[in-house]
């Protein structure tokens, strides 16, 4: 029997998965996820402990146009996937996002705040919550916000990537939210997880990102700062930086049951930055 079942294997969190755990991935060649039925059939081939989803559709802006393909990988495989950990009796750990809120609140989103995605990203997302809670499995909705680490595509890396032919960057100052850690991620899914597979009881919806709450201009700011990176960063509005898909200003995520049901905190992102600087090769 598999400990754990991840699905993902190149993303963010998924490689930062397999660094910390001893555990079984499944890759774009292993699994289609545009094929729900082949996620729920991989579950029963393999019938883990319990399985991690870090797999998603995260192209923000192309979903305006392909939403239909967002809301099956993003909302129907996740669903599956939910349903066979059901039958198996197994707890299902997925990742959300904060795009599921329509982002006009003023304070720290909560858990069981309204959801009003302003996206065709968000909606999928938003549809694999629902089908999740709706299969009855034990699970946890893990929604978080602003990823970073040195694989894949993230603001972090296009930031460095930038700075090495510009001296002057605009940034976005009127977004707010909480840059988090691909490796903190990884690492509180697989505590959950774990802690599942002993008490089903704290099934639920759940909210982690990393402190402090910052704009993108301010995140920037120390991304070059920590770089040695002499890059002047201007702040400027959203409404100056039209994007296909609408995104949230307000991003905050109250993370304070996280850390009350399973003793995850907050990590501090400015202290996790030092390894993506080194992962990358950075010298300063």
């Amino acid at each position: 029997m598999t400990d754990i079942l991840v699905f993902g294997r190149t993303g963010q969190v998924a490689t930062k998965i397999q660094a910390l755990g001893d555990v079984v991935t499944l890759g774009r060649v292993d699994v289609d996820l545009s094929d729900p039925a082949a996620c729920a059939a991989a579950i029963h081939a393999y019938r883990p402990r319990a399985v991690i989803n870090a797999a998603a559709y995260t192209a923000v802006d192309r979903a305006e146009k392909e939403e239909a393909l967002a809301t099956t990988i993003n909302g129907a495989a996740p669903t599956a996937m939910a349903g066979a950990c059901a039958s198996l009796n197994i707890p299902f750990v997925h990742i959300s996002t904060d795009y599921v809120f329509a982002g006009n609140c003023t304070r720290a989103w909560l858990p069981d705040d309204m959801t009003e995605p302003q996206n065709a990203y968000g909606r999928s997302k938003l549809a694999g919550e629902v089908g999740i809670r709706a299969s009855g499995c034990t699970h946890a909705i893990l929604r978080t916000s602003w990823v970073f680490s040195a694989h894949g595509d993230n603001f972090a890396k296009t930031m460095l990537r930038l700075s090495e032919s510009r001296d002057e960057l605009s940034v976005v100052d009127d977004q707010i939210g909480g840059p988090t850690p691909a490796r903190e991620i990884a690492a509180a899914c697989l505590s959950i997880a774990q802690q599942l597979c002993c008490n089903p009881t704290k099934t639920g919806t759940y909210h982690f990102s990393g402190a402090p709450d910052v704009s993108w201009c301010t995140f920037a700011r120390e991304i070059f700062a920590q770089a040695g990176r002499s890059t002047h960063v201007s702040p400027i509005a959203t409404r100056d930086y039209p994007t296909t898909a609408a995104r949230p200003l307000n991003s905050q995520l109250d993370c304070q049951t996280t850390e009350q049901v399973f003793g995850i905190s907050r990590p501090n992102w400015r202290g996790n930055f030092a390894e993506i600087i080194t992962d990358l090769g950075i010298t300063t």
